[in-house]
């Protein structure tokens, strides 16, 4: 079932093998002429490079970035494995990061990261828009691990042994987490108690900052729901949008670059059909392991779309190492080996492992390719195996015109199948829109969905404002929650505006919690 690999980021880092020639594209980045995007207003330049290159330095006597998210402040707390049920107390110890630098007990406030389907360290690391922001809003930065991923693991070694061990494994379950580690930071932390808490959150973890609100709106004033496919359930969108959008982001970036990719398919299945053709892809694409029958063949053409998919959701306009160490706007690069269809099938295929040797060997350091590699592995494919295959169900579907992919259909009774073999649970397609609203929450207040047009996932997002108070930003340029990344001199100019409403909306919230405050007492 690689085809339901599509939805779950599946991970790990590269393994040595013999060794892959640095791409000629990357060595040639700086003679490519790609355009980046920068900002054609010097002054925001200047101010955002400023703050940007400030908030590195304070970092750095930290020992970076990195390493400030591991050493500031890690803390435990012990969190219900079932806040739902009564018949057991059992408890575990849920991970969380605490960083006060710029927090102020007058008139401060509280960004609260609802951490989704990885290490939190991890999405501290790639959430710089917080660090940016923090002193403006004297805000005490909180990210919250999501139970089952990282260390906050209810069950240890065995948390993933059976369906027994993971049936705590929901979005309910972690939003009560959530709720809970508000309430206990505001009885602990001295001057914390009367302080405006913000919901922040990208992807899954968008999704559970918007669901936070919708479902506890006594305990945060406001959720940024960054690149929150909160429609990609049922039948709210087409099943054939993600892919459709991925195809558009590879359309624009080289004049025949999706034709390559789509023409691709025909090839591996017919030089996978002669009796060398198995060891010549091997060898061509530098597998870790050779291609041995026909289901290793379809495993291979998911591995690739996977990556054509990752790459269109961290197109980025700098260096990035979000998932994979990547160049600047990726996709422009990788279609500079992708541009002309008509060549033979063993010429196509030796571009098409030019294209994603960009992706897996930017740094010149993978020995070979592996196929169960896709990105970093502070990603959690466990967990979010299962929670695909019960309540966090998005169906995605290709017919191979409007999109660069091979046709297949989105069959639940296919899907449930393999849920059952791989986990012994079916999914519930429609939890979750009975749960959280589906397209009906206008009677909700304060949230923001942002979302980059460059994003696959924003087809299932929220792009248009419901209410004056759920606004939706739309981010020309932008990729997967660019605008939770920190500030860079070559971010486009449409971010630096998202970024800047994400600010004056999360600062009229907290102006009104202290409103509200004054006129209680």
């Amino acid at each position: 079932m690689g085809r339901h690999t599509f939805l779950s980021l599946l991970l790990a880092l590269l393994t040595p093998g013999a060794a892959i020639p640095v791409p000629p594209a990357v060595r040639a980045l700086n003679n490519l002429h790609l355009s980046t995007g920068f900002t054609s207003h010097p002054s925001i330049v200047m101010e955002y490079s400023i703050h940007y290159i400030q908030q590195k330095l304070f970092l750095s006597a930290l020992a970076g970035h990195l390493h400030s998210c591991i050493i500031l402040l890690s803390h435990q707390k012990a969190a219900l494995v079932d806040h739902f049920g009564f018949n057991t107390d059992k408890t575990f110890n849920q991970r969380y990061l605490i960083a006060n630098k710029h927090w102020k007990k007058d008139g401060g406030s509280i960004l609260f990261y609802t951490g989704n389907e990885g290490d939190i360290i991890w999405f501290c690391n790639n959430t710089g828009f917080m660090w940016d922001v923090a002193e403006e809003l004297k805000a005490m930065l909180v990210f919250a691990e999501h139970r089952y991923y990282g260390k906050s693991l209810p069950f240890g070694s065995n948390s993933f042994k059976d369906s027994r061990h993971l049936n705590f494994l929901t979005s309910e379950q972690a939003l009560a987490d959530f709720a809970e580690l508000i309430k206990y930071l505001k009885r602990t932390i001295p001057g914390a108690e009367n302080q405006p808490v913000i919901a922040l959150g990208g992807s899954y973890g968008g999704m559970l900052a918007a669901w936070f609100r919708m479902k506890f709106p006594h305990l945060v004033v406001g959720a940024l729901a960054a690149s929150a496919p909160i429609w990609q359930f049922d039948d709210i969108v087409p099943c054939g949008v993600f892919m459709e959008i991925v195809t558009t982001d590879y359309r624009k970036s080289g004049p025949n670059c999706s034709e390559c990719i789509r023409r691709s398919w025909d090839a591996i299945n017919r030089i996978a059909g002669n009796g060398t053709g198995l060891p010549w892809l091997s060898e061509t694409l530098h597998l870790c392991t050779p291609l041995k029958n026909t289901q290793d063949v379809q495993s291979l053409k998911d591995w690739i779309s996977e990556t054509w998919i990752n790459l269109a959701m961290v197109d980025y306009p700098y260096e990035s190492n979000f998932l994979q160490p990547l160049p600047a706007w990726p996709i422009k690069v990788v279609c500079q080996y992708l541009k002309d269809p008509s060549v033979s099938d063993p010429q196509l295929l030796q571009n098409i492992f030019q294209a994603l040797n960009v992706y897996y060997n930017y740094t010149g350091q993978a020995r070979c390719l592996n196929m169960s590699e896709t990105s970093t592995s502070s990603l959690g494919s466990l967990g979010w195996s299962y929670q695909a295959c019960t309540e966090m169900v998005m169906p995605v579907c290709t017919n191979g015109i409007n999109d660069m992919f091979e046709p297949h259909s989105w069959d639940l009774e296919e899907f449930s199948d393999y849920c059952f073999r791989q986990w012994g649970v079916r999914p519930r397609p429609s939890w979750i829109t009975t749960l959280y609203g589906g397209k009906n929450i206008s009677s909700h207040t304060n949230i923001i969905f942002s979302n980059g047009d460059l994003d696959p996932w924003s087809g299932g997002g929220v792009t248009k404002d419901i209410t004056d108070t759920l606004v939706a930003i739309i981010i020309p340029e932008g990729a997967h929650h660019l605008d939770l990344r920190a500030n860079n001199a070559f971010d486009p100019t449409t971010v630096l505006l998202a970024r800047s409403m994400e600010v004056r909306y999360m600062k009229q919230w907290i102006r009104d919690f202290y409103a509200s405050l004054r006129k209680k007492y």
